[in-house]
């Protein structure tokens, strides 16, 4: 009855209290008498539970050929030779997997092993009631698997859907049906009947499988209201941690996940998050299956136990093998995927999810799922033992976890044998899977603690090596301005990253008074293009030792870079005589601009790129008062909030108002920086500059 749910604690537990004091001061008498096999009840307000005697018999009733009822629901019946069956519990038992008081054993330990489908019980009572009293009957709380309710040879409730040939089972819960017997004062005699149909997979899932293992109670309806709740209570309060554990693994899923944002090369968190995800889901739908009606025991162990199982056993493992960064065996993870694969079969047909299987190939199904959960924890074994000896104390921590995990495979197994697996503290379950989750998560804790504090000292490494490149390449670049015999020489330079991938090289020529400029922007930004640039940078300096034509210095250049992979490079070499004259090379550089306009030059491509380059040249000369200015393409693609570039015309706007170098770098930054920006700005004067002595 999922409104109940609603009901507090509080409440429901104060009403338990007055009911049960209305009891006591209300005795119930209760005594035998005729026929022999019923029992006498008198009814004050209080409940009797109805431990028996019970007439059991397997298999289902015969319909009456007129009103299609079940005969053997008819209180005319006679039930004689039906064997006997007494649910009176021993002193403190216990549901081993639900926690219910008052648990007896079903029928296969009363001499029916391998009994599946349809039973029924019967049992005689004579009522007495007081005058108007209204009367409840309260189902088993705890069936295998689903039951009809019968009083009189009329249906009065039933727990699960008998409209299908194969009824529709739930997860038990505490069920009441209001009763019309008895409504006036004196006795009533009453036949309760219940009908029982029990799943094929219940045998090898619980210990002392079928039928009744808590007697029905039957007394007033106020009292079996505070009865009914209470047994409520015990199974909300049996699965509490539940819902609590759903929204830690959902927590700790979303945390996992994000840890991708800050590593997207390291998959652990992503197994990670899809296995606490999957872990969470389970318990989400073992309290929805548990608490309500929503899901029904076929399509829920289709989800949890073939589909989210399956993926729980893929992901754990993936965590693992991502975890400990292993790639070897490589078979690994194809071995997973066949295994899982084979577990989600065996588990469909053993379970008779889709189809009832016959009980030979059901226990082989049964047998198949074993072997192949055994293979499973070999595989994962395997991964831990690699775990260890790849990372030490890494796996060393997994054992714990996949010690309890491998324990939490065979509950079912451990509880045919009588095995505890539960246990109920202060009345909540808790099971080793709980305790491998548990300390599953409480490892990845330690772990993820243990890795975060190295890749902060990862970090701080990189840092200083970042620091320690960014403060070389400063170094090899030239000073902001530069004064050389007719010429005043600019250059500003602002990259993306702490380390940039543009570079210039200013080199004047004291031998003939010419001055070599190199400027060049590297595939890529950070440590990678600066490695790249300190190559092209000292490839120059030791080139220039030689020549200081502008096409030897590109052909040097290309040298270096080719076999370097994706190690590109655009490039442009030109060098001023003292004369004014110019010559230029350019390998897919941006063409410089003379006095505001972008000089015409072919295109050609980047160094590194061919054995032998094809680089565009011209010549061209300088006058006095000319202005020559060197750009990279972070100028004119720096791009604004709404992803408009800075572009060419704005670029050749600026060069023709003749601002600065610093100036133009700075228009592009505060415009949008995307990439590195380089300028170089060259202008001859009407007469010699003296050198500074």
């Amino acid at each position: 009855m999922p409104r109940r749910l609603g009901f507090t604690f509080a409440a429901a537990f104060a009403l338990a209290i007055v009911c049960a004091g209305t009891a006591l001061a209300q005795s119930t008498a209760l005594s035998l008498a005729a026929p022999a096999d019923s029992r006498q009840i008198t009814l004050g307000r209080s409940v009797v539970s109805l431990f028996g005697p019970w007439k059991f018999h397997p298999g289902d009733s015969p319909l009456d050929p007129e009103t299609h009822a079940p005969l053997w629901a008819s209180p005319a019946f006679n039930d004689a030779r039906w064997e006997s069956v007494d649910l009176t519990p021993a002193a403190g038992s216990f549901d081993p997997v639900a926690g219910y008081s008052g648990y007896t054993p079903g029928w296969t330990r009363r001499g029916h092993p391998g009994l599946w489908g349809y039973a029924w019980y019967r049992i005689h009572l004579r009522v007495q009631a007081q005058p108007g009293e209204k009367l409840a009957l309260s189902g088993p709380p705890d069936v295998d698997d689903v039951y009809q309710m019968f009083a009189n040879g009329s249906v009065i409730g039933s727990f699960g859907d008998f409209s299908h040939a194969r009824p529709t089972v739930y997860y038990t819960q505490p069920m009441m049906f209001p009763l019309d017997v008895a409504a006036a004062s004196g006795s009533a005699d009453l036949v309760i009947a219940v009908r029982v149909w029990m799943e094929p997979f219940t045998l090898a899932s619980t210990p002392d499988a079928g039928g009744m293992h808590t007697a029905p109670v039957l007394g007033d309806l106020t009292a079996m209201t505070a009865e009914n709740q209470m047994r409520w209570l015990e199974l909300l309060r049996a699965y509490a941690p539940r819902p609590v554990e759903a929204v830690l693994f959902l927590l700790l899923a979303i945390v996992a996940f994000t840890l991708t944002l800050f590593d997207r090369t390291d998959r652990a968190y992503l197994w990670l998050g899809a296995a606490l995800l999957v872990t969470a889901s389970i318990m989400v739908l073992n309290v929805v299956g548990s608490w309500t009606q929503w899901l029904g025991y076929r399509s829920g162990n289709l989800i949890v136990d073939v589909f989210l199982g399956a993926a729980s056993w893929a992901t754990w493992t993936m965590v693992w093998w991502s975890w400990f960064r292993l790639s070897r065996p490589a078979w690994v993870p194809r071995a997973l995927a066949a295994l899982v694969g084979g577990y989600m079969i065996s588990t469909l047909l053993s379970e008779n999810l889709i189809a009832t299987v016959s009980p030979g190939m059901d226990a082989a199904f049964q047998d198949a799922n074993l072997v192949i959960r055994l293979l499973l924890l070999v595989l994962f074994g395997l991964i831990v033992v690699q775990g260890i000896r790849v990372r030490g104390v890494e796996g060393w921590l997994v054992v714990p976890p996949a010690l309890c995990l491998c324990i939490s495979t065979f509950t079912a197994e451990l509880g045919v044998l009588h095995i505890r697996t539960v246990w109920f503290p202060f009345g909540l379950q808790f099971t080793i899977g709980d305790l491998a989750r548990f300390l599953m998560v409480g490892t990845l804790a330690v772990l993820l603690l243990r890795r975060l504090l190295t890749s902060v000292r990862e970090q701080r490494r990189l840092a200083l090596d970042v620091k320690q490149a960014q403060e070389v390449q400063q170094v090899i670049l030239p000073q902001a301005r530069t004064l050389l015999p007719g010429l005043v020489v600019e250059s500003e330079y602002r990259p993306a990253l702490e380390v940039g991938g543009d570079f210039f090289q200013i080199i004047p020529d004291s031998a003939d008074a010419s001055l070599l400029i190199v400027a060049g922007d590297v595939t890529g930004k950070g440590l990678k293009a600066g490695m790249l640039v300190a190559l092209l940078v000292g490839a120059t300096r030791s080139t220039v030792d030689a020549t200081t034509d502008p096409r030897a210095v590109l052909e040097a250049l290309n040298r270096r870079l080719l076999g370097r992979g994706e190690a590109h490079a655009t490039c442009l070499a030109l060098r001023i005589d003292a004369d004014g004259n110019v010559l230029l090379a350019n390998a897919g550089h941006m063409p410089p601009y003379l006095n505001g306009h972008p000089l015409p030059m072919d295109g050609a491509l980047p160094l590194g790129m061919k054995a032998v380059g094809e680089f565009s040249s011209m010549r061209f000369r300088l006058g006095e008062g000319d202005r020559l200015v060197v750009i990279s393409d972070g100028v004119v693609e720096a791009t604004d909030a709404e992803r408009r570039l800075f572009g060419f015309e704005r670029t050749q706007a600026l060069l023709d108002r003749g601002v600065s170098a610093a100036e133009v770098a700075s228009a592009a930054q505060a415009f949008g920086q995307e990439d590195d920006i380089s300028v170089i700005s060259v202008t001859r004067m009407a007469a010699p500059v003296a050198m500074p002595a």
